[in-house]
């Protein structure tokens, strides 16, 4: 479970990581989080929040096996009881490496956030063949025809 804060600490670099209450709930209201993680001695009171947060949602709230002090020392914090994946490929890659500890609490989100993850390439894959696919178009002079532009005079 090493590879964890490794990957949470990857992801805050990358800027695909919202730490602490607020930065979470922001990214939860605008749909943007896809995994909310919680430290295993968060308060209760956070984790009624975080619960509420991922109900209005398409996020899923997992407790991680780590202490507040654990998870903020991956991200270079004193502490961090609750945080956000912003980023469904990081969400199904650390969804992926809790269900290999855990299949039983970790596996149904793992199924869940594949599922997105996948989605999310397929849509990415029909956007570069669209793009490839189109030809930038140059401007024309004020007194051009733009049908006769590539005809020989």
């Amino acid at each position: 479970m090493d590879s964890i804060p490794s990957l949470l600490g990857l992801a805050f670099r990358a800027g695909k990581l919202a730490v602490g209450e607020e930065p979470v709930g922001v990214a939860c209201r605008v749909h943007k989080a896809y995994l909310l993680l919680l430290a295993h001695d968060a308060a209760d009171n956070t984790i009624r929040r975080a619960l509420h947060l991922t109900q209005g949602g398409n996020s899923i709230c997992l407790t991680l096996p780590y202490s507040k002090a654990e998870l903020g020392g991956c991200l270079g914090r004193a502490s961090c009881a609750m945080l956000a994946i912003t980023d469904v490929g990081f969400a199904a890659a650390a969804a992926k490496k809790m269900a290999q500890a855990d299949p039983e609490q970790y596996g149904q989100a793992l199924e869940v956030l594949s599922k997105k993850a996948e989605r999310a390439k397929k849509c990415r894959n029909e956007k570069k063949k669209q793009t490839k696919g189109s030809k930038p178009r140059g401007k024309s002079s004020p007194g051009e025809n733009p049908s006769q532009r590539n005809k020989p005079r």
